[in-house]
C-alpha cells in the first residue's frame, strides 16, 4: 500500500496550520519551508477534513496549493490564488482513470479534471501571480507524465516548476 496523504502550499508570515482556512485539519506537520513565507505541510491520510484551499489562497492573499496523493499512484491537484482562481487537475492521468474506473459512475477523468493544456496555463497564472515564470510547455510535460515509482514524484516536480519550496 502506497501514501495516502495531501501536501499543502502556501506562503503566509505565519505557519499555515495556525490559520482559520485549515482550522479542521488537525495534525499537520510542516515538511519544508522557502524564501517570502513559502511553506509545505503534510496531512496523512485517507480520511479527514483538509479545509479550504480557496479560502487559504484569500487569507493569505497569495497563490495556495493541494495536493492529495492517492495510494501513491495518482494525485489530485486543488490550486487557487486570490486574482487568477481556482482550477483543479490531477498527476499520473492514467491510474486516476483506473481509480475513476473502478468507482462505476460513469463519470470520466475530464468530468473531474481540466484537460492538461487548459491546466497548464492555469498553472502559469498561479506561478505568475506567485512571482515565478514557467513555460506552459514545461508545466503540461509533468501533467502527462507517468510516475517514476511514485505518484509524489510528479507533484514535487510540478512544485518546483512552480516556484514553491521542495520538500
Amino acid at each position: 500500500m502506497g501514501y495516502w496523504g495531501y501536501f499543502v502550499v502556501g506562503r503566509a508570515a505565519r505557519p499555515l496550520a495556525e490559520l482559520d482556512a485549515l482550522a479542521g485539519a488537525e495534525g499537520l506537520t510542516r515538511r519544508a519551508a522557502g524564501p517570502e513565507g513559502w511553506q509545505v505541510w503534510e496531512y496523512p491520510g485517507p480520511e479527514g477534513e483538509i479545509g479550504s484551499m480557496n479560502a487559504l489562497a484569500e487569507q493569505t492573499g497569495a497563490p495556495a496549493l493541494f495536493g492529495y496523493v492517492m495510494d501513491s499512484a495518482c494525485v489530485v491537484v486543488e490550486a487557487a490564488a486570490p486574482d487568477s482562481g481556482g482550477w483543479t487537475t490531477c498527476l499520473a492521468r492514467t491510474a486516476m482513470a483506473a481509480r475513476l474506473g473502478a468507482d462505476r459512475q460513469g463519470l470520466t477523468l475530464e468530468d473531474y479534471f481540466l484537460d492538461p493544456r487548459d491546466a497548464a496555463e492555469r498553472a502559469v497564472a498561479w506561478a505568475a501571480e506567485a512571482g515565478h515564470t514557467v513555460t506552459a510547455d514545461a508545466v503540461f510535460d509533468v501533467l502527462t507524465a507517468d510516475p517514476d515509482g511514485v505518484a509524489e514524484k510528479l507533484l514535487f516536480r510540478l512544485l518546483d516548476l512552480l516556484g514553491a519550496p521542495l520538500l
